[in-house]
C-alpha cells in the first residue's frame, strides 16, 4: 500500500504564500503522476495541479501563474507553492499519487487525509 501525509495548510492572508508538502510511504514499484486536488465548502473536488514522473506539469487555469507544482523522485514527495493566494483559493487540499503497489498488478490512485488552506485577512 502507499501512505500519504501533507503538511503545510493553515490561514494565509490574501496575496500571500503559502506551502503544502506531501510526502509518499509504503510498498511500491513506482509513483506515476502525483496530483494535488482541493475541495472547497459546497463544491466538487476538483484537479489543481499534477506532475507525471518525467516532470511535466498540469495546472487548473484558475492556479495558472500562481501555484507551482513539484516532486522530488528520490524522495517520493510532491510540494505546491501557492502564491498570490485568494479568499477562492480556501479548500481543503489532497494530495494523490497513482502508483503501484507491491502485491499488486495494475495502478491505484491513493490519497492523503487533507489540508485546509484558509485564505483570509
Amino acid at each position: 500500500q502507499v501512505q500519504l501525509v501533507e503538511s503545510g495548510g493553515g490561514l494565509v492572508q490574501p496575496g500571500g504564500s503559502l506551502r503544502l508538502s506531501c510526502a509518499a510511504s509504503g510498498s511500491f514499484f513506482r509513483i506515476n503522476d502525483m496530483t494535488w486536488y482541493r475541495q472547497a465548502p459546497g463544491k466538487e473536488r476538483v484537479l489543481v495541479a499534477q506532475i507525471t514522473s518525467g516532470g511535466r506539469t498540469t495546472y487548473a487555469d484558475s492556479v495558472k501563474g500562481r501555484f507551482a507544482i513539484s516532486r522530488d523522485n528520490a524522495k517520493n514527495t510532491v510540494s505546491l507553492e501557492m502564491n498570490m493566494v485568494k479568499p477562492d483559493d480556501t479548500a481543503v487540499y489532497y494530495c494523490t499519487a497513482e502508483a503501484q503497489a507491491i502485491g499488486r498488478l495494475t495502478v491505484a490512485r491513493y490519497w492523503g487525509q487533507g489540508a485546509q488552506v484558509t485564505v483570509s485577512s
